[in-house]
Formats: structure tokens, sequence, C-alpha cells
């Protein structure tokens, strides 16, 4: 279109006509040919210069037309494509004065995409309608302001608070976060700013409207605007119930734990004194028995060997009967912690080499450890429990105990060289020991983990922090307590 038809400001008016979505018509009020089309009416209607302006509006009478363009009012008609094809347009018709002719300026809107438009807007608003929360924008500007260029109307049952009001006022919504969830709030919304993850966060806010505290949790995710500003698009949901009864769980695992705890506590101490009554009262009659009995005997007649032989069984049994005490004794409570853990651990893996017929290491970084007696004993039972394990199930010819203390933690470390522990072993309905083991460690408030070793095997590693005195320096060499 030549530049001199906009006289003074033809290049303004040149970039207007050919940059505009509009589909803009001139047409010649006299003869009503089309003169000009823009480069939007091109594309849309192919219509070059010349065309009828009938053909082009074929359902626009010649008087609806001059009534239009004398009034500049806007008419919906339909108008015609080049190809034949049609579609419905919103049209103004200005009348205007070109050069020495009278035209009249078309502005055609495509009524069609206002539909669309129309659409899409409609299925946002549903889907926003009913979703269950708050759908929000939220900025922050370089300077730290911040604003709400976006509220669903979920704003007043989540946030007791008008959609108007917050955007109004958006500092509100920090205010309302409890204070000491406050700086967890800022400090998420400043990592989100500062690396455009995702913004994920939940804390309590009050809500003045219901004089209440609720759990709320916000998904964002940012984007930089020009200007350097950042904008968050994201769902606010309430998360109360769901909350306190996470938290209810939590409460109740605790409170299991700390039965748990107590009742292996209880365990520990009646098996201590059954095991003394069974050492003091069980074990002295039976000595008193056997110097009885070697009194009886050694006034027998020299000649009657039915007697003898008969003492001698007696005598037999009752040192059956004294190793068995002694054994149980041991089972129910190992009188070697009283000497410490690391005599104690020492001890086990001895035995256990013997029993399982198995090639057993020892190693500790410490000649003792100094660990309260419930600590000890409990540790104690891990590991007797781990060797157990590895007795029944690991088929294995070597295993290795290393203890190591630090002057803030405890750390057992059990190594074998077996067929290694599965995903399926660790979700067995029956695998107790397993479960006994980690509620042991959690009950010290320590860990438990199991991984494979290298090579093949499992390797239990337990770890517990210490509630005695620390390590002196005399201990921090590592003790040759190795048993093979």
């Amino acid at each position: 279109m030549s530049a001199a038809r906009f006289g003074s400001h033809a290049s303004c008016h040149e970039a207007v006509w050919d940059a505009t979505r509009s589909q803009l018509f001139l047409i010649d009020r006299g003869t009503l040919y089309l003169l000009d089309a823009n480069p939007a009416a091109r594309t849309q209607a192919g219509h070059e210069a010349g065309t009828p302006f009938a053909a082009i509006a074929p359902a626009l009478p010649r008087e609806q037309f001059d009534a239009a363009a004398d009034s500049g009012a806007i008419v919906s008609t339909v108008l015609a494509r080049a190809d034949g094809t049609r579609y419905r347009v919103s049209l103004r018709l200005q009348g205007i004065r070109h050069g020495d002719r009278d035209c009249v300026l078309a502005i055609a809107e495509d009524e069609s995409h206002a539909d669309k438009l129309q659409q899409v807007q409609s299925r946002f608003e549903a889907i926003v309608s009913h979703t269950p929360g708050l759908v929000y924008q939220f900025r922050r500007e370089p300077d730290g302001r911040v604003s709400f260029p976006y509220l669903s109307e979920g704003c007043q049952a989540l946030l007791g608070l008008a959609s108007g009001e917050l955007a109004a006022q958006p500092e509100q919504f920090a205010q309302l976060v409890l204070e000491e969830d406050r700086q967890s709030y800022v400090d998420s919304m400043t990592s989100s700013a500062a690396t455009l993850w995702s913004w994920n966060w939940e804390g309590r806010i009050w809500i003045e409207a219901w004089k209440d505290v609720k759990w709320i949790n916000l998904r964002a995710s940012p984007h930089v605007l020009p200007g350097g500003a950042v904008q968050w698009e994201g769902i606010m949901t309430n998360i109360t119930e769901s909350k306190l009864e996470e938290l209810e769980v939590r409460a109740s695992r605790a409170r299991l734990a700390e039965l748990t705890a107590h009742i292996e506590k209880v365990k520990e101490q009646e098996r201590t004194r059954m095991a003394r009554e069974i050492h003091d009262d069980l074990g002295g009659n039976l000595t008193a028995i056997k110097m009885a009995l070697a009194m009886l005997a050694a006034r027998l007649p020299a000649g009657d060997t039915a007697l003898a032989e008969k003492a001698a069984y007696v005598d037999e049994l009752a040192d059956r009967t004294i190793e068995a005490v002694h054994r149980i004794t041991l089972d129910l409570r190992p009188s070697i912690l009283d000497f410490g853990l690391v005599a104690a651990l020492e001890w086990q893996v001895k035995e256990f080499a013997t029993q399982a017929g198995l090639a057993c290491t020892f190693h500790s970084n410490a000649k003792d450890v100094a660990l309260d007696a419930d600590q000890a004993t409990a540790l104690f039972r891990i590991v007797q429990e781990a060797l157990t394990n590895i007795a029944k199930h690991a088929h294995a010819t070597s295993v290795a105990v290393r203890l190591h203390g630090t002057r803030q933690h405890v750390g057992v470390k059990i190594t074998d060289n077996g067929r290694g522990i599965r995903a399926a072993d660790r979700a067995k309905p029956g695998s107790f020991g397993l479960r006994g083991m980690a509620e042991r460690a959690r009950a010290l408030g320590g860990t438990l983990n199991l991984s494979h070793a290298p090579g093949g095997g499992t390797v239990v590693a337990i770890r517990i922090g210490r509630t005695g005195p620390g390590l002196g320096p005399e201990a921090a060499t590592i003790r040759p307590a190795t048993t093979n």
C-alpha cells in the first residue's frame, strides 16, 4: 500500500496497517470496489484490489452498508473468501476521505477466533472452579515487592479472604503464615526464585475469619518476566486433615517405639533377674548337692561297686546340670557384659565361631566403649541376632565384626561372604529378626543399614549416638582383639 495515502504520518500509519491483526478493507464509496487490503485481510480472505465488495460481503445489503458507514456502527455478517468458503465477522464500517475519493474503511474481526477464545476461557474457568484449593499467580519484583496477578474464587474458602482483598494487599498472605513457619516460607520462595525450580512449601496459616489454624501446601512453577520479576503459577490446597493424620501416625509410631523400647528393657531386666536367681539359687544348690554327694561317696563300703557306680552317675548328672545352668544363664544375660561391650562382643564372636564352625574375626579401635547398660545390652543383642541370621540363612564361610567408637558415636559393622540379602528377604512377613534389630537400633536413636558386601555377601551396619563419657587418648589405637 502506498505510503502517500497516509499523508504526513505515512510511516506510522503504514506500520499500523501492516502490523494489525484486524482485517482492513479500503472500499471506494461510489463503486463499492476493493481498493486495497492489509496483510491480515489478504491472508484471511484472499481478495485482490478491484473485487466488488458485494463478493466479499454477500450477506450485507447496500442500504445496511451505507447506514453503517455513515454511523460507524458495528454489524455482524458473513464474509466470503476468494475460494468460496465463508466465515463470520464483526464488521465496523467507517466513512473516510482518501485523496479526492469518498471511501469506506471496513474493519473485520473474526468472530470464530473470539468464539474459540471464549470457549478456552470457559473451559479454564470450569477447570479452576472445580479445582480444590486456590489457583493463583504470584509475582515478586526485583525490589522485593509482591503481587497476585490472578487469584481464583477459591481464595475465600481457603484463606478466609476475598480474592480482591488479597490482590489489593498481597503482603497479607505472608502475615497469615504462623511466625514459626514464616522463615521456611521465605526461604523456599527465595530458593525457587534463585534456581527456577518448582516451589513446594507446606506450613501453617492463621485464618482470622474462623479463628483457626490450617495446614496448606503450595506448589508452583516459576519463570522470569521481562524486567527481572519472577512469577509463579500454581495451586494452594488445604492439607490440614492429611497433615493431622500424618502427625498422628508419627506420634503413634513414636509411642509404639517407646513401648517397644520399654518392653525390651523390661525383658532384659527380667532376663538379668532370672539369670542371677538361676545362678545363685539353682547353681548354689547344685554345688551343695555335688559336695554332699562327694561326702556320701567317700563313705561307701569299698566293695559296693553298684552304689559307687550309682554315685558316679549322679555326680555326672549334677555336672551336666551345672553346665546347663551356666549355658542358660549366659543365654539369658552374658555376665561378661559386666566387663564392657568390647569384651562381650569378643566373647560372642568366639562362641559363634565355635558353634557355627565359621572363620570369624573381631576388631575394635578401643579397649572399651563407654555406654550405659541399656545401650550396651541392646547393641550386643543386635550383633547376636545378626550372627544368628548369618548362621541360619547366609551360607557364609567367614564373618568379620568391627566395632568403632568415637566421642560422639559407636558403630558396629558385621560383614559376611554369604549369598547376600535380597529385597524379598526384607519384606517377608515373618522376618522379625531384621525388624527387631531395626527397632532396637531406632530405640537407641540410631540407624541400621543393610547393604551388599563387595564380592558377595551382606554388610549390617549399626550406628548409635553415645551417652557415656568420651574415649580417652589411651583408646585411640586399634586393639588386637582378633578371633580366628
